[in-house]
């Protein structure tokens, strides 16, 4: 992606000696307040190019003057010419990543993962032959059909649709004219997209759903819940569209109760069931709604269940909510742990990044002892191939497995 400034007027910026020895760590985000000197004005996504107090380059990246994360990193390290090539190879090297990890079966994924592919603030899911691109900075909207054109060169699909994180959608709109949920190539989608994984048939609505529609990250947590599953009556708290719950009748489940508090993520549910009716474990597993607030309904409810999977939403947007979510954790799962049975197995998720792994499974675990019942740890998991972790802020998912004796 070529840029059409001359290298004379090239945005050049320094920075403090604190955020030097951060941005030669490899982190990707350069604050606002990181910048002690700048040349001149920066505008939206231009490449601002950083030096050292020596003079020497450091880094290159997208500036946004409207956010507290200033710029973007792209480049760090010895000095490169961003054009048409590097872009491409780029592109290339992310989607590399992911060759030989999905079969025919699995027809939804990530392809590019945000900062960790070196696509600060743009994530690009694929759902069958859908693309979504969600953008979280506005730095990448005067660059957007350059991207497109890259994308059509690289990578096969039928339409893109265009998801814009809320704090850009205003800038979009009056700026670009763009809007959340655009179709921005090819037909726009009838409805629901439907696609895969690991033979199992979802809906992903791209165009008003959460994230990009559906939650691609907990593919591998799907596949372990199916593996217990068998002749269990499972609890799927915060199920949102179901997904745990059909990979679990289809592992031979006996019943499968889905908790949330929005009738149209069980709607949903409902339909991603009515999608999987060609399994014998889907057919006869006995599935039944329950539209309530986890919490409240854990805390009266004298059913009983056999495994039973805590995955809520992030409770903690902010650091200064940390405290406040890891004692929720704790709480949370105290409720779930004393509505299983003997041998139960609960499956505790976390998709807080603010809250890190050991936090969210000592609360767990903690939980746990304060029962008083016996148990042990089966295993945890955190993020899957395709939406790899590359700096600290990019570790939000965590999920335990513990099994309960008495």
């Amino acid at each position: 992606m070529t840029h059409n400034m001359t290298p004379a007027t090239r945005l050049r910026l320094r920075i403090t000696a604190a955020a030097e020895s951060i941005v030669r760590g490899g982190h990707p985000w350069l604050f606002a307040d990181s910048i002690h000197e700048s040349n001149r004005a920066g505008q939206l996504g231009e490449l601002a190019v950083i030096f050292d107090r020596k003079d020497k380059f450091l880094a290159v990246g997208m500036f946004d003057p409207d956010s507290p994360i200033r710029v973007r990193i792209l480049h760090a390290g010895k000095p490169q010419n961003l054009d048409a090539a590097w872009w491409q190879a780029r592109l290339a090297q992310t989607l590399a990543r992911r060759a030989g990890l999905f079969d025919a079966t699995t027809t939804g994924y990530r392809l590019i993962h945000g900062e960790s592919d070196g696509w600060p603030g743009l994530v690009l899911d694929r759902y069958a032959t859908t693309l979504v691109l969600k953008i979280y900075t506005a730095a990448w909207l005067p660059r957007l059909k350059e991207i497109l054109s890259l994308f059509q060169k690289n990578i096969s699909y039928e339409r893109i649709v265009l998801r814009l994180s809320r704090n850009i959608q205003s800038t979009a709109e009056k700026q670009f004219r763009l809007g959340d949920g655009q179709t921005i190539f090819g037909a726009a989608p009838a409805g629901a997209v439907i696609f895969s994984e690991n033979g199992v048939r979802f809906e992903a609505d791209v165009l008003r759903g959460q994230k990009t529609g559906f939650f691609l990250d907990q593919r591998e947590n799907r596949r372990e819940v199916e593996a217990f599953a068998n002749g269990r009556r499972v609890l799927n708290a915060f199920s949102f569209s179901g997904g745990f719950s059909v990979y679990a009748a289809r592992g031979g489940a006996k019943s499968v109760t889905d908790l949330d508090i929005s009738a149209h993520a069980l709607d949903s549910a409902k339909r991603n069931f009515a999608l999987n009716q060609n399994f014998p474990g889907v057919v006869s597993c006995r599935h039944e709604i329950v539209q309530a607030d986890c919490f409240d309904w854990l805390e009266k409810t004298a059913d009983k269940f056999d495994l039973i999977v805590l995955d809520p939403p992030s409770l903690a947007k902010r650091a200064a909510e940390r405290e406040g979510a890891i004692r929720a954790y704790e709480r949370l799962n105290a409720l779930g742990i004393a509505r299983l049975a003997r041998d139960g197995i609960l499956v505790a998720g976390s998709c807080s990044a603010q809250v890190s792994s050991p936090e969210f499974f000592d609360a767990v675990r903690r939980a746990a002892m304060k029962s008083g019942r016996k148990f042990s740890e089966l295993k945890t998991l955190q993020h899957p191939p395709d939406h790899p972790a590359g700096f600290k802020e990019a570790e939000y998912l965590k999920v335990i497995y513990l099994k309960f004796a008495t």
